[in-house]
């Protein structure tokens, strides 16, 4: 009984080969983060290089966010899903003929980094909102929950795979690997029933409407302090492939290969915490509020790890800390959004989140390079706890005028 409501959603035949397709994709572009991070650390071995990578690979969606997720609500986001694809596969094709060619220029990696960054500003709302067109509603926690297990499943996998192509055979054909990996996601939105699906309303066109989607999610105070608080653990906390492999191989003295276990064991952690959220229908600015510091407290722990096996064993906690936090956050703005506004609510929330990156992983990097990693962690677990506990704040003073709000419909009905 746990295992049928722990999975209700692959009850639905399309759900299901979305599922196995991203999964395999999935696990193939961490193939590409992972290759690039350490190709980047090789040329370099500097720091700020890291972050100025984490700025090309995500600085598009913080630009191009708000119209991306516009675009998806226009759009019918399974054909939307095939074209953002088929590009994302030429991204992986181009990187492993640049790393084949010997010691590519570090620019041409920055370059083809931000189309790939653009490849993800239309891909995160698309595949985000549109996980919902293939379940009910009453299992839509349930699809968002699994699409999380499915995102940390393959970090799981992909960071350790990657460490070994390239220990063994090399970068380039970590990132060939990921260019292959994208036929399963290509094959399993074309094979899906379009008949079974349960398509938002799209948006007609009309002006300013991405100013709509931002003054709806400003009035709507469910939606709002997720966002900011989004915003602020996106931008400190969240840097693992700037500052982990910083803190791996500077403060605890480990290798690269060190680096990809501990970020498979974070990631292990991760889909132990989807899992058991999925059983999970509440969704409430509380509830968000007590992962975010939950999350920094774990990040605070790790600060201070003393070696490799220690953080290994914290690894398991804030892989679990930090998926909590993402998965709160996310169904709370997929269950309180309007249909309509979903697409440019949720791609608000992958600027807030990933297009924050570009703004922190620099300065995560830097603090790195003056004064340690450690100090970079600290900086997050910093910023992870301070933002649950306005989050809370904000909760608690929110709730008696809910509840007068509740009193007052219900006077009429009482009558």
């Amino acid at each position: 009984g746990a295992a049928r409501e722990t999975f209700a959603s692959f009850q639905h035949r399309n759900f299901r080969l979305f599922f196995t397709g991203q999964l395999i994709s999935q696990v193939g572009n961490w193939l590409t983060l992972v290759a690039q991070t350490l190709l980047v650390l090789k040329l370099t071995d500097s720091g700020v290089a890291l972050g100025v990578l984490a700025a090309a690979q995500f600085g598009p969606i913080l630009v191009l966010g708000p119209w991306a997720g516009l675009i998806a609500d226009r759009s019918d986001k399974r054909k939307l899903l095939l074209v953002v694809q088929a590009l994302a596969m030429v991204q992986s094709f181009v990187l492993s003929a640049l790393a084949f060619s010997g010691e590519p220029p570090v620019g041409a990696i920055y370059a083809v980094a931000v189309f790939g960054g653009i490849c993800m500003a239309f891909d995160n709302p698309a595949r985000r909102s549109f996980v919902v067109e293939m379940v009910p509603a009453r299992q839509i926690n349930n699809a968002v929950s699994l699409n999380s297990a499915l995102m940390t499943s393959s970090r799981v996998v992909g960071p350790a795979l990657a460490g070994l192509l390239v220990a063994t055979v090399g970068y380039g054909w970590a990132f060939l690997a990921d260019g292959l990996s994208y036929v399963a996601v290509l094959v399993g939105l074309w094979m899906m029933r379009t008949s079974e699906l349960r398509p938002a309303p799209v948006t007609p066109r009309a002006k300013g409407q991405v100013r709509a989607g931002l003054r709806y999610v400003r009035n709507v105070p469910e939606l709002f302090v997720p966002m900011a608080m989004m915003a602020v653990v996106g931008t400190l906390s969240y840097n693992f492939q700037t500052v982990f492999p910083l803190f791996v191989t500077r403060d605890l003295g480990g290798s690269d290969a060190t680096f990809t276990v501990l970020f498979s064991v974070v990631s292990i952690g991760a889909l132990i915490g989807a899992l058991v959220t999925a059983r999970r229908s509440d969704a409430s600015v509380r509830r968000v509020s007590l992962a975010a510091i939950g999350y920094g407290v774990t990040m605070a722990l790790m600060a201070v790890a003393p070696n490799v096996a220690v953080a290994v064993a914290l690894g398991v906690l804030l892989g679990l800390s930090s998926i909590s936090f993402i998965v709160a956050s996310t169904a709370i703005v997929q269950i309180r959004a309007a249909a309509e506004m979903r697409g440019r609510v949720l791609a608000l929330q992958a600027m807030l989140f990933l297009g924050s990156t570009p703004v922190g992983g620099p300065i995560v990097g830097w603090v790195a390079d003056q004064f340690g990693a450690r100090y970079s962690v600290g900086l997050g677990a910093v910023a992870a706890f301070g933002a649950g506990l306005w989050g809370l704040a904000v909760a608690r003073r929110a709730a008696p005028t809910r509840v007068a709000a509740e009193l007052e419909q219900a006077e009429p009905l009482v009558a």
